[in-house]
């Protein structure tokens, strides 16, 4: 049953003309899939509607050709032929309930046009504001542009609504939306009766809201994204601008969506951004108009929601990420079963997905972007296959995973673990600065793993291959993770670089297991990833004097795509950090290192009392050769498979193991496809010439 102190986070709330079942709100967030994957999104966007949300949205849906944002890969709305893709996905969000959103997006100066080929459009002459840098400039809308924009967002409504959507989000946040663009001052430089002050500077928003609301308004709620604060200063949308703005139009649209200024600040991830972030932004601003507020927060406890509530503040509770890792979460606090919330961790996985222009993927929920591909269900397993029993070895990321779902299919399970406690790499590394909440992908799992009659747990247990022949189980599981590598083999070294033995030399698994070196420090990072910054961040936090060497032209490269490259790199810089772009290390000898220069070879020596080797891991598959060394004896001890999962198999971030986790337990017992695609694609018909 519902704990009655969440009640009221289930009363019904109107939007304008249409009414949300409940407070629970997906506001629009990327998954890869865009108009190249729009059955995976639709049944991704579907399962949230089971789950309970109230409102579930799109993401960002190009409004109009003259406006796209190529090599990312959005939704587009440009023509009539784009309407039944989207109206399948309003039907998936509305099957259980929900009211089916979408974000109409022209994106002007974050536009660039590759695709098109149009010149892009933007509300002052400017170059190209975009993640790569494009060399392109936009022309500034006339007059006539302006009309014409205006008419595209009413064809835009009308197709929307045609497409069976209850509710249109005008995208104006994060500096990516045209709205957004006129109410900065940043990017609104004009002087007619659309740019100066804040009433001309609100004028366009003001006039594509009342051409909408007579095509439309009477069917459809109509909401606006604004930024709480674009904190670039002066010249920004500031958040006291942004109360001005809203108490001028207080009732401007049926429903404000309040957001961060820049993406990496709204969705900062949890190494950075707590729970409620942008409480203090939101707080008061409910006095200065009489529609309702939407706010995010990466919320994730029900107690946090109901006092975003309750305070006034907002009036439904945003969430992009938790609703990913948990696409159940409204259903579970409904039902009283909190404990079974899949918490995000803020790790931003799910965000590379777009960054990469790949299919994102989810940490907590490995089952996001394969509910149509695969047929994945993030609360239903398949039925048990033939076979009874399974033995993991290994209770890191992916071993635990594989034990949750293979019990959740009703499998015999046995855990051997060779430590005393589970968790492997996450319980390690949530050790670490920033890293705490990352821990939730082991509380989740060993809570579900302890509800479970047919798993057992053996601690203690390192086994060998003639032990696991004696035990008789039918399916081994090898789940034994990996080490960081001492010898500099990476991507700038693919054989083990020059050590010399003097030099005190650590990896990441002597910094987690607590042998903290001293004085002058040298960390070699060419993995790129979060470890480099966060061990340089341990180690000036222990009184070490660092230095950090990565052959990338930026630290920490890869977390671009999870947006905190910019907060690791300014954090650094702020603890005294040496930060050295563009060296690698060629030697490691006694009192330093040689460092070259990645375009010219140059050489230039670090002095130091000690490197931590931050490269690449080695698989510790030993158990799992041995095992298929011997394979000639599993018929006799009964095993009818062995298999190699997670980082023992092939070492990546924490989301591939759990994912490697969940699909072998899904896979287990199933049929041989042989060379068949193990997953669904879309595929459109040729046009007819």
């Amino acid at each position: 049953m519902r704990d009655p102190r969440y009640d009221i986070l289930f009363e019904p709330m109107d939007i304008g003309p249409v009414t949300s079942k409940n407070r629970f709100y997906q506001v629009p967030h990327c998954n890869g899939g865009g108009y190249r994957d729009p059955s995976a999104a639709a049944a991704m966007r579907g399962i949230k509607s089971q789950g309970g949300w109230g409102v579930v949205f799109t993401e960002q849906c190009e409004m109009h050709h003259t406006s796209e944002i190529t090599p990312f890969i959005e939704l587009r709305l440009w023509e009539d032929k784009d309407i039944p893709q989207l109206r399948k996905m309003s039907e998936k969000m509305k099957e259980h309930g929900a009211l089916a959103g979408i974000q109409l997006a022209y994106s002007g100066i974050n536009g660039p046009n590759l695709y098109s080929k149009e010149v892009p459009l933007a509300v002052s002459a400017m170059p190209i504001r975009t993640f790569t840098n494009d060399p392109v400039q936009a022309r500034a809308l006339d007059k006539t542009d302006i009309r014409d924009l205006r008419r595209w967002f009413v064809n835009a409504a009308k197709r929307s609504k045609d497409a069976d959507f209850d509710l249109i989000c005008l995208y104006g946040a994060h500096g990516f939306g045209i709205f957004q663009h006129f109410l900065s001052r940043a990017t609104n430089q004009r002087s007619d009766e659309y740019g100066g002050s804040l009433e001309n500077r609100a004028r366009f928003v003001n006039e594509v809201i009342s051409d909408m609301r007579d095509a439309v308004g009477d069917t459809m709620g109509i909401t606006l994204r604004v930024s709480l604060d674009e904190t670039i200063g002066d010249l920004g949308f500031s958040n006291a601008e942004v109360r001005d703005f809203i108490e001028m139009n207080r009732d401007l649209p049926d429903l404000w969506d309040l957001a961060q200024g820049t993406w990496e600040d709204c969705s900062g991830p949890s190494r950075f951004k707590e729970e409620a972030a942008q409480e203090q932004l939101v707080r008061g601003i409910h006095d200065l108009t009489d529609k309702p507020i939407v706010g995010v927060g990466r919320f994730t406890s029900p107690d946090v929601m109901a006092k975003m509530i309750r305070s006034g503040t907002l009036d439904f509770i945003g969430c992009a990420r938790p609703s990913i890792a948990d696409p159940f979460l409204p259903k579970k606090i409904e039902e009283g079963r909190i404990e079974d919330i899949r918490e995000c961790i803020g790790c931003n996985i799910c965000i590379t997905g777009d960054m990469t222009m790949s299919i994102s993927r989810c940490t907590q929920n490995p089952t996001f972007m394969e509910e149509w591909r695969k047929g994945w269900h993030p609360e239903q397993m398949n039925a048990k296959g033939t076979s009874s029993s399974v033995l993991v070895v290994g209770s890191g990321p992916a071993g635990l995973e594989a034990t949750r779902a293979l019990a959740e299919r009703g499998y015999d399970v046995a855990l051997a673990e060779a430590k005393t406690v589970l968790g492997g790499r996450v319980t390690r590394e949530r050790q670490l600065p920033g890293l705490s909440a990352w821990g939730r992908v082991v509380d989740y799992r060993e809570y579900q793993i302890s509800q479970k009659a047919n798993v057992e747990t053996y601690f203690d247990s390192a086994l060998d291959a003639g032990s696991i022949l004696e035990f008789g189980f039918e399916n081994i599981c090898i789940a034994t993770g990996a080490r960081w590598r001492d010898d500099g083999v990476s991507r700038q070294h693919v054989v083990p670089m020059p050590v010399n033995g003097d030099m005190p030399l650590y990896t990441p698994d002597h910094i987690m297991d607590g042998k903290i070196p001293s004085g002058k420090i040298v960390i070699y990072d060419d993995d790129h990833y979060y470890m480099g910054g966060v061990l340089a961040e341990l180690l000036v936090s222990a009184g070490c004097d660092v230095t950090i060497i990565t052959p990338s032209a930026y630290l920490s490269d890869w977390t671009v795509n999870t947006l905190e490259q910019h907060a690791i790199h300014k954090k650094l810089a702020g603890m005294g950090v040496n930060v050295v772009l563009n060296r690698g290390v060629t030697q490691i000898e006694s009192g330093h290192v040689v460092s070259d220069c990645v375009y010219t070879g140059t050489e230039q020596n670090f002095d130091c009392d000690a490197v931590v080797m931050v490269a690449s891991k080695l698989e510790n598959n030993g158990l799992y050769h041995h095992l298929k060394s011997r394979e000639s004896e599993w018929a006799d001890a009964g095993i009818k498979s062995v298999r190699l999962i997670g980082d023992a198999n092939a070492p990546g971030p924490i989301a591939w193991a759990t994912y490697a986790g969940h699909r072998y337990a899904r896979e287990l017992d199933g049929e041989d496809i042989g060379d068949a695609l193990p997953f669904r694609r879309e595929i459109t018909e040729l046009a007819v010439d």
